[in-house]
């Protein structure tokens, strides 16, 4: 048996996506494993409401969280993947990466001022909004892009795993009583800002990336050319953020708390499906023949995690203290909308973007998280969380079956 494994992974590509993926896998199980213990002690200590309202700040953040990234994650990461042995370029797209988003935090910042000074709710708890938009900073600073783009993704497991057992230690430490809510973003922030200080430490001593001023039309021709991937990155928060952020407004932070709680178990899904993702995205930038292997991998391995999820579910619920009694309706519908978005990660990002058709999947993307984040407003206005779990998930198969509609015809026509 350990001789089949060695002979599966006996090229240097081979063993640079196990690492990656074991690197990943590794960060991802204890992901898992430490959100699902501070989760409950949080939910007995804080509470669904004041929980809710933590999880209502991070949703108005999290519309800025895709701006500052301003679809570097993928764009930088394809740059570094092409470039990885000039450092002349090299130190080109860094200096564009970290000029990008330190201009669009700045920006960022002044919006989330603005709408918190003037909209009342949010004044009322405008020092979570505070301390919850200090995790853009952290985000701008984080290289994830780097890592992945050279396929040395362990160095994102031991940051991401430094802020985890930091975030999960001062928890249990600070967070004694339902006051101490305020204490839970300020220590999200803390983490991320710490790793991604860690972070451009490690490109500036290990990788020798040195920040270099570039000019106005360099910085004005890469704002054109992300575009078209930021639009398809950033239209997918209107259906992904709205629903949570929605909720908040038409019913309770108490719903609000209950909703995130499960949907954290989906997004557990979700991560892994994009850990697979982002493993296989500079693979495949390379080698575009192993496609097939690869969207068979991803169809079996979703389907099993859901069909796990659904059937374990009073388990769940019962450790999370989740008593709510339409509580398996809505995992089951939010399960239902995974499968739109491996189709999506499969088609749109790990084919379509791989062969350069950028805009194919923005136009795409575009369409129908326009469309749902109409359907979304009428949907949680009338019928709160089942709205708001409806809507996620059937934009979701929307935007994930029409590329995989797309991708059909395409692939038909070549093998005429």
């Amino acid at each position: 048996m350990i001789n089949r494994i060695k002979k599966i992974f006996n090229t240097k590509d081979k063993k640079a996506l196990l690492e990656n993926f074991v690197s990943l896998s590794a960060l991802q199980l204890v992901g898992m494993l430490l959100p699902l213990i501070t989760l409950p002690y949080i939910l007995r200590v804080i509470g669904f409401e004041k929980y809710g309202v933590i999880v209502f700040s991070a949703s108005l953040i999290a519309y800025f969280t895709a701006l500052t990234d301003f679809s570097f994650r993928i764009t930088a990461t394809r740059d570094v993947a092409v470039h990885r042995d000039s450092p002349m370029k090299l130190n080109v797209i860094y200096s564009k990466v970290l000029t990008l988003k330190t201009l669009f935090l700045m920006l960022s910042w002044l919006i989330i001022a603005i709408a918190v000074y003037i909209y009342p709710p949010f004044y009322e708890n405008r020092e979570i909004y505070f301390y919850t938009s200090l995790l853009l900073l952290g985000y701008v600073l984080f290289p994830e892009w780097f890592f992945q783009g050279i396929e040395k993704m362990r160095y994102i497991t031991y940051l991401n795993l430094g802020i985890k057992l930091f975030f999960t230690l001062c928890v249990f430490i600070f967070i004694k009583k339902q006051s101490d809510f305020w204490i839970y973003p300020l220590l999200q922030s803390a983490g991320y800002i710490g790793a991604g200080l860690v972070g451009q430490f490690l490109l500036m001593k290990k990788y020798k990336l040195k920040f270099i001023f570039l000019p106005y039309k360099t910085i004005v021709e890469t704002i054109k050319v992300n575009s078209p991937i930021f639009i398809n990155q950033f239209v997918p928060t209107l259906y992904n953020n709205t629903s949570t952020f929605l909720l908040g407004i038409f019913g309770t932070a108490q719903l609000v708390g209950i909703y995130q709680a499960i949907l954290t178990v989906i997004n557990l899904i979700v991560a892994l499906i994009e850990i697979l993702s982002r493993v296989f995205f500079p693979f495949l930038n390379r080698k575009k023949d192993t496609f097939q292997w690869y969207k068979n991998m991803m169809l079996i391995t979703v389907s099993v995690m859901i069909f796990g999820v659904l059937v374990f579910n009073k388990l769940i619920f019962w450790y999370l203290n989740i008593s709510y009694d339409h509580a398996f309706w809505i995992l089951l519908i939010l399960s239902i909308g995974l499968f739109g978005y491996t189709l999506y990660n499969i088609f749109g990002l790990n084919y379509f973007i791989v062969h350069r058709e950028d805009k194919l999947v923005m136009k795409n993307t575009l369409l129908f998280s326009v469309v749902g984040f109409f359907i979304t407003i009428p949907m949680i206005r009338y019928t709160t969380i089942f709205g708001s779990a409806i809507s996620l998930s059937l934009v979701r198969c929307l935007i994930g079956s029409s590329l995989f509609l797309k991708w059909f015809k395409h692939d038909s026509k070549k093998n005429l």
